[in-house]
């Protein structure tokens, strides 16, 4: 490998690089990330979903990715599972599992970096875009609660 910077890139000093020591982001970091989004949504709608596990994961299980059919792991940045309000789900019936926000850390990171959108702000929409279908949310109404929470 050549040392010298391919044409027309201007080489920084190793210890100017803020990338050198970066590793990609775990599945803490994005829970952080989801956590903070979470906390800029107005406050009556966060109360309204109480009821709602947000869990970050590498990738969707195998039977989420049959259910939906999937070709690939990387197809789906976050799935909402349960039973929404908008379908009568608002209060859980005994050995019902609790409805669930999905975050799928790895085709995230990968969607993050073929775009040009930050991560914060990525998570933020998906996260947003899942909870909605709790409430069966239209795309209009996902879209100026995402507006709200910036």
């Amino acid at each position: 490998m050549s040392d010298q910077a391919p044409s027309g890139v201007t080489p920084l000093a190793p210890a100017a690089n803020p990338w050198r020591d970066r590793v990609a982001p775990g599945l803490a970091d994005l829970e952080e990330l989801a956590a903070a989004a979470f906390a800029r949504l107005p406050e009556s709608f966060r109360a309204l979903c109480a009821d709602v596990v947000i869990a970050v994961e590498d990738f969707p299980t195998d039977e989420v990715l049959d259910a939906m059919q999937l070709d690939s792991e990387f197809d789906l940045l976050g799935l909402f599972q349960g039973i929404g309000r908008a379908q009568g789900g608002a209060l859980a019936q005994t050995g019902q599992m609790p409805n669930m926000v999905f975050l799928y850390r790895r085709p995230i990171l990968d969607y993050w970096a073929e775009h040009e959108e930050t991560l914060g702000d990525l998570v933020s929409h998906v996260l947003v875009h899942e909870i909605g279908h709790h409430f069966g949310l239209s795309d209009a109404d996902m879209e100026a609660l995402e507006a709200e929470a910036d």
